[in-house]
């Protein structure tokens, strides 16, 4: 290896449902239009939680075959520092040696129908760091950047834990692009975890008249506040359904995003939305859903729009994040050094005191 590149490294390693492991492997050598990077942080999304948990979206059941493919370095979410890169891979990517670089967590296989089309996140094969060998993820020492990876370079002023909330960010804004937010909007977002919190953000920039936010937990509500909402409620303590049509008299929202992966949020969004209303669905869901879907048509002629990954947004995300017009800071609640993996995992999980939780193979007051 060149240069002070070490032969082995640190990183946490995917073998099955509950069954991840540090361990020391093989730093990845570059080919051809390929990036060495030295990982500074990595988050750990809800993704990652239930990929752990065994959540059959990841794993397979009677319906889907697997997504994983182990064993595997988890991770999607991550920024580095560019060390090292193969032939024509400065060209490919447009970056140099020593770039801050943040890559889109999808890696399209640029063949496919979706691909030829510019639908790259809709692709096939439909690779994402950390879920496939074929592209490790973050949660290491090093990671490799295939020559397929969309690569964007982060402007030096931004610092890695900032940095590392471009992905997630970058999520955000797409489902605020599929919601169409018009000035003078009343939108609900549902769920005030990292997603939804950056949605919170991207969406005052859409100048609507109220945004609301929904969590069971106050104190992401706080900070839900802290981004911009208007208005929040905790299901557990009102009916977040009543209280929305008593704000919209009686009609509803006009928007409304669900951003909690739970089954009962997609239901009251339902009833929650006013006639010609824009339902956007952004979370991975943990069971299927059963809703009367009269509401969509018969009752109320919904949008109902679907948003996946974050395609094109990388550059917006970077951009709010540069000049602190969303405040993504606020939303990192931990950073932990990659051995506290497990500890990092249980929080995400259990979701009590934490938003984003990052890992960081170095020292913890570095980023």
């Amino acid at each position: 290896m060149p240069g002070d590149i070490p032969g082995k490294m640190k990183a946490v390693v995917c073998h099955g449902p509950g069954d991840y492991r540090l361990e020391m492997v093989e730093v990845p050598r570059v080919g051809p239009g390929e990036v060495l990077v030295e990982v500074l942080a990595c988050g750990v999304c809800a993704s990652d939680s239930k990929c752990h948990a065994g959540a059959p979206v990841f794993w397979g059941d009677e319906h889907r075959e697997p997504f994983v493919d182990g064993p595997v370095i988890p991770g999607h979410e991550f920024v580095g520092r560019v060390l090292e890169m193969g032939e024509g891979a400065g060209e490919l990517h447009g970056i140099e040696v020593g770039d801050l670089v943040a890559p889109e967590q999808i890696v399209p296989c640029r063949e496919c129908r979706y691909c030829r089309k510019g639908q790259y996140w809709l692709c096939q094969v439909h690779n994402i760091f950390g879920f496939q060998r074929a592209v490790h993820g973050g949660m290491a020492e090093y990671a490799l950047l295939p020559e397929r990876a969309i690569v964007h370079r982060v402007p030096e002023g931004i610092p890695p834990r900032k940095a590392a909330m471009i992905e997630p960010l970058a999520c955000s804004i797409h489902a605020v692009e599929r919601a169409q937010i018009e000035i003078g909007d009343v939108v609900v977002i549902a769920g005030a975890g990292t997603l939804g919190l950056g949605m919170i953000g991207a969406a005052r920039l859409r100048s609507p008249s109220v945004i609301i936010s929904m969590d069971l937990l106050d104190y992401r509500l706080e900070i839900a506040e802290e981004l911009g909402a208007d208005v929040t409620i905790n299901p557990s303590r009102e009916d977040p359904i009543e209280r929305v049509l008593s704000l919209t008299d009686g009609y509803g929202c006009d928007v409304y995003i669900e951003a909690t992966g739970h089954p009962q949020a997609v239901v009251q969004g339902l009833h929650m939305v006013k006639k010609l209303g824009t339902f956007v669905e952004f979370s991975l869901l943990k069971e299927p859903v059963t809703a009367d879907w009269t509401i969509i048509g018969d009752s109320k002629e919904l949008n109902v729009h679907g948003a996946h990954l974050s395609p094109f947004t990388f550059p917006i995300s970077i951009d709010l994040i540069s000049r602190e017009l969303v405040d993504v800071d606020r939303i990192v609640t931990h950073v932990l050094p990659l051995d506290r993996y497990r500890e990092a995992f249980d929080m995400v999980a259990r979701s009590k005191d934490s938003v984003k939780v990052l890992l960081h193979p170095g020292v913890d007051d570095q980023i």
